[in-house]
């Protein structure tokens, strides 16, 4: 295990995202959020964000496909608490103001991906699965 990808665990990845601040959105097909200036979250499929707390949680459903994520944009300059990419193929990233980013695998298609600092790639597949690439090595 590559040492910047961080710790695998039975049932999970814990990615080393910690402490970097969203620097940039895009959209397009897909919604795409860099992380300082190394990494990047690419969302392909619909994903939930959870913003507030206790009783004023809102859960939101956004759809990258369509270009309805304008409630993404308050993801701008957050920084990224914990990143997890569970070996069912989701992801939760948890912010600093707040926000939860929730994305589950899709049957069809790949959901998610992450590009992290020094070359390491973990995507879900289609079907429910995990690509996990350290670095140069091959895929796990």
């Amino acid at each position: 295990m590559n040492e910047s990808l961080s710790a695998e665990h039975e049932d999970r990845w814990i990615m080393n995202l910690r402490g970097l601040a969203v620097t940039e959105i895009s959209i397009g097909h897909q919604l795409s959020l860099r992380l300082g200036s190394d990494a990047r979250v690419v969302l392909g499929c619909p994903f939930e964000l959870t913003q507030g707390v206790g009783d004023d949680r809102q859960h939101v459903f956004l759809d990258p496909g369509r270009q309805d994520v304008a409630a993404a944009l308050g993801l701008f300059e957050a920084k990224v608490l914990s990143a997890v990419a569970f070996k069912t193929a989701s992801l939760r990233l948890v912010f600093d103001n707040g926000c939860h980013l929730d994305s589950r695998a899709d049957p069809s298609f790949e959901a998610w991906e992450v590009l992290g600092p020094e070359g390491w790639r973990v995507i879900s597949m289609p079907g429910g699965q995990l690509a996990v690439w350290a670095g140069q090595s091959m895929p796990s």
